[in-house]
């Protein structure tokens, strides 16, 4: 079976995350993709594949007699989509030999090569998409589908490998992803998340991450008799918005370049509230940002009265490359294998998070793995099927590539 295939069988299970669950899993329909792998697992051999209570699928395939000895090599994936657009009653459209042009997608939405110029690039492929209601859910069901394929075809074909550990995971989409995985009982020396964009992208670097949150407390007077006593809540809040850079938002940085993103601002006269997310590939600014914040706090108080505004910090996740680096041989087999397809490794920064970034600081190791998707979280979503298949030979080439070094 082709992976994209696979993913037109999960794409309609509907497993969107809820951000706002104390659970975990955060919502209990990711067991129903979760329950099907197992049983698809099975089917393809491996014995032990499983679910256990927080919805973390795993199996392994055991070494090749003779091959005991080589890496012993992870992979992963997401069950999850993006609480961000409806992953509900996901209708997938193929669109075979696509031309390379604009697509009415349906819901009165274009897929524009104007938008997203990369569609030129896909001409003559099998384009997936949307029905413009939904997201796809590619990200990253395309992964578990190339992962899934891979795995029979090592298995199938009799190709000489190591030992293999499977995991697909709950709530990435959340941030909480790898946080329950037992690294021990999965095995692996190092793994890859099969989560990121083009087929020929490979991505070891993410952002140091941190959410902060300012509680105002304010002091509410009646209007007619509030000079001096009055502290507008509300106020203070668009005040502390009004002292942080104007440039160093998501809309104004690219590339490497942090930013401050406010996620959400409420209240009223006595209590307001407002959220930022703070991002930064380099750890030093990333800090630089933060103290930012807490002068923030510091100047608010003595402008106003102390305790007038409180800030929580919750560090979210940190820069992967500082993990990776002692094992670059991780990265360069993969960027190998990408080039062994024809194709010229494409190495980014990543302008997120990503379980990998979670699982390097736990101990294991795992860059993140291109899957042939674009547009994610949301209805503009679409991937290739011929992507899929040169994402399936990648991950082929990386257990060969193990295994021949034996």
């Amino acid at each position: 079976m082709r992976a994209y295939e696979r993913l037109l069988k999960y794409v309609v299970i509907h497993t969107t995350s809820d951000e706002t669950s104390e659970t975990v899993p955060s919502t209990k329909r990711q067991f129903d993709l979760a329950n099907a792998l197992v049983e698809e697992m099975k089917t393809l051999g491996i014995a032990d594949a499983a679910v256990d209570k927080h919805a973390y699928v795993t199996g392994h395939i055991p070494a090749t007699p003779g091959y005991e000895n080589a890496p012993k090599i992870g992979f992963i994936a997401h069950l999850d989509t993006a609480p961000d657009s409806s992953g509900e009653n996901v209708k997938p459209c193929i669109h075979e030999n696509y031309d390379g042009c604009d697509i009415e997608i349906g819901n009165g939405k274009t897929l524009s090569t104007e938008l997203f110029p990369h569609l030129k690039n896909l001409k003559g492929r099998t384009l997936i998409t949307t029905d413009g209601s939904t997201l796809l859910g590619a990200d990253d069901k395309a992964g578990i589908a190339e992962i899934m394929t891979m795995a029979e075809s090592v298995i199938s074909n009799g190709i000489p490998h190591g030992a293999i550990s499977l995991a697909f995971t709950p709530d990435e989409e959340i941030g909480h992803g790898a946080a329950l995985l037992d690294i021990d009982a999965f095995g692996a020396d190092f793994a890859y998340t099969v989560d990121g964009g083009a087929e020929n992208e490979i991505e070891y670097e993410n952002f140091n991450a941190a959410k902060a949150v300012f509680k105002i407390n304010g002091v509410s007077v009646h209007p007619g008799d509030a000079k001096n006593r009055m502290i507008n809540a509300a106020l203070l809040a668009c005040e502390i918005a009004s002292m942080l850079p104007v440039a160093e938002t998501p809309a104004h940085t690219e590339k490497r370049e942090g930013f401050y993103h406010l996620t959400d601002i409420s209240g009223d006269v006595e209590h307001a509230e407002i959220a930022y997310i703070v991002r930064d590939h380099d750890q030093s600014l990333y800090e630089a940002k933060i103290k930012t914040l807490r002068l923030i706090e510091k100047t608010m108080n003595e402008r106003y009265a102390p305790g007038t505004v409180v800030l929580t910090v919750t560090e979210q996740y940190k820069n992967m490359i500082e993990k990776i680096r002692p094992h670059m041989h991780i990265v360069e087999t993969a960027k190998r294998c990408i080039s062994e397809q024809g194709l010229t490794p494409l190495e980014i920064p990543v302008r997120g998070g990503t379980d990998g970034a979670q699982l390097s600081f736990r101990g294991l190791p795992c860059p993140n793995l291109g899957m042939g998707g674009y547009a994610y979280h949301g209805p503009f979503e679409h991937v290739t099927a011929e992507g899929m298949d040169t994402s399936v030979h990648i991950l082929c080439g990386i257990v060969k590539s193990y295994a021949d070094g034996v």
